[in-house]
């Protein structure tokens, strides 16, 4: 699969902080066999989160984009506004299994408020911004995420 790392971060955007998130995901991706085609850090700004999940989207790059950061409570958390401002469709199932998995050993996984979302037959999944919160995430998910693809892709859903 085709991935495309975002880290949404003003800390990392400015150079401040590194992107320790972003790295985390593609070290999980590259262990896992899936090809980065992509990775950018932009800073909580939901216009331009928006405006680059749909260039890749609409581009065709990636089969997934996953996001890390933004996802919470702080006034600058844009990322699942962001997102389903990008998307034709959300994906509930894959918001709840990550915080019902997190949630087991950190309740305050319940307070995320990741969403995933399809833009064409591209998937959006928003991670937590903290390495191991992404890492734990993508984890909760990850069985789910080819079959997502193949069915995005005009596969049937047997």
């Amino acid at each position: 699969m085709r991935i495309a790392v975002i880290t949404v971060s003003d800390s990392v955007s400015r150079g401040t902080r590194e992107d320790r998130s972003g790295e985390a995901l593609r070290s999980w991706c590259e262990e896992h066999e899936w090809q980065v085609v992509k990775s950018e850090v932009l800073a909580d700004d939901q216009n331009a989160i928006r405006d680059l999940l749909i260039e890749i989207c609409d581009s065709g790059a990636a089969d997934i984009i996953l996001t890390t950061g933004g996802t919470g409570l702080g006034p600058r958390d844009v990322t699942p506004e962001a997102t389903a401002a990008a998307a034709s469709r959300i994906v509930s199932g894959l918001g709840e299994r990550m915080r019902e998995v997190g949630g087991r050993k950190f309740s305050r996984a319940y307070l995320s408020r990741a969403i995933a979302a399809v833009r064409g037959a591209t998937l959006i999944v928003n991670l937590p911004g903290s390495p191991k919160g992404a890492v734990d995430s993508v984890n909760a998910i990850a069985e789910l995420l080819p079959h997502a693809v193949e069915v995005l892709g005009g596969a049937g859903h047997g």
